[in-house]
């Protein structure tokens, strides 16, 4: 009887023919790429904190005299007079917060329309044109966007739109006195106007990521092209669309060449849209230059760090309104 010939057995749980020979490398060797990479990719992550953190560091540290002399007065007095060495940021934060209110419920709708048409309604064959023209004016400068506005927006609120309003609407009080046509309305226009693009462009990418599914089983229901958009769109959209607001507030919040071209830059608190303001950024880009006091360029850092703060309050708030309503959607929807 003949003896049957060796077979050489691959190993264990390896189909014959893919047995890979063992890698010769020292271990600390086979792991040092892995740990290069995450210290690299931990670094970038806290370089972002770091960064925050420096510069609330160093607008703090140059707040320090007015944090001393004013305390959170500062935040509550009405008074700017760098003569007399007393400062006070309120008109500045009340300017800030009216001119960016006002634009975002100017632009929050229209921002969402053109999105809604371009994805819903507008032919194929003109979208993607529609969409190019659209978001080029975000990239349209905001210097050019204020020149506009005073040649052709300020002569125009002046000449037609605030005479009518102020006779039709000057009984609530937000429509009242002279119509110079510099003011807080024509901040809040001009915001509006540079807060569109963004708003549309983000929202528009959160509309086409909604499943085409929703769409036809919402029809299929027998709804409305309507119903269809509010229903089987828009709710699903609606944490997306909510994020694409919040960064359009994140651009008027610190908006600066065009909103100090058409706002007036008069350090008061009125009720009337007509009467001019001033916002924390526009008092930082006009001013700063001229501090030559400890004290002014003190104060100047604090109304920095009030925006900052701003900033950082109305991004908290808004997470909190995200997750109010979000809450409640599955898990599809907070994929939006």
């Amino acid at each position: 009887m003949s003896a049957s010939p060796v077979i050489d057995e691959p190993p264990h749980g390896s189909p014959i023919g893919l047995a890979k020979p063992r890698s010769r490398r020292p271990l600390w060797r086979q792991r040092l790429p892995d740990g290069i990479f995450e210290a690299i990719v931990m670094a970038c992550g806290l370089a972002v904190i770091g960064a925050v953190g420096l510069v609330f560091y160093e607008l703090v540290r140059g707040s320090l005299l007015t944090l001393e002399k004013f305390s959170w007065h500062f935040f509550t007095g009405s008074n700017w007079d760098p003569v007399a060495g007393d400062f006070g940021a309120l008109p500045f934060v009340y300017g800030t917060l009216v001119s960016s209110a006002l634009a975002l419920l100017l632009a929050a709708p229209l921002g969402v329309g053109v999105a809604v048409f371009t994805t819903e309604m507008c032919p194929r064959a003109m979208r993607a044109s529609f969409s190019f023209v659209t978001e080029l004016l975000a990239a349209i400068p905001s210097v050019i966007y204020g020149l506009w506005a005073m040649f052709v927006l300020v002569p125009l609120l002046r000449n037609y739109v605030e005479p009518w309003l102020g006779r039709n609407f000057g009984w609530t009080g937000l429509f009242s006195g002279t119509p110079f046509g510099i003011g807080m309305l024509a901040a809040g226009l001009i915001l509006a106007i540079m807060v569109v693009p963004i708003i549309s462009s983000i929202t528009r990418e959160i509309l086409t990521s909604v499943p085409q599914a929703q769409r036809e089983g919402v029809l299929a229901l027998g709804a409305t092209r309507w119903e269809m958009i509010r229903l089987g769109v828009l709710r699903n959209a609606r944490a997306g669309i909510l994020g694409a607001i919040i960064l359009g507030l994140g651009r008027a919040l610190g908006e600066t060449i065009a909103v100090s071209m058409v706002i007036g830059n008069r350090p008061e608190i009125s009720r009337s849209l007509f009467a001019p303001g001033h916002t924390m950024a526009s008092v930082l880009a006009l001013e700063f230059s001229e501090a030559g006091d400890p004290l002014y360029l003190s104060a100047l850092m604090e109304v920095g760090l009030s925006l900052f703060l701003v900033t950082f309050v109305v991004n908290a708030l808004a997470r909190l309104l995200v997750w109010v309503v979000t809450r409640g959607l599955p898990a599809a929807a907070h994929a939006q």
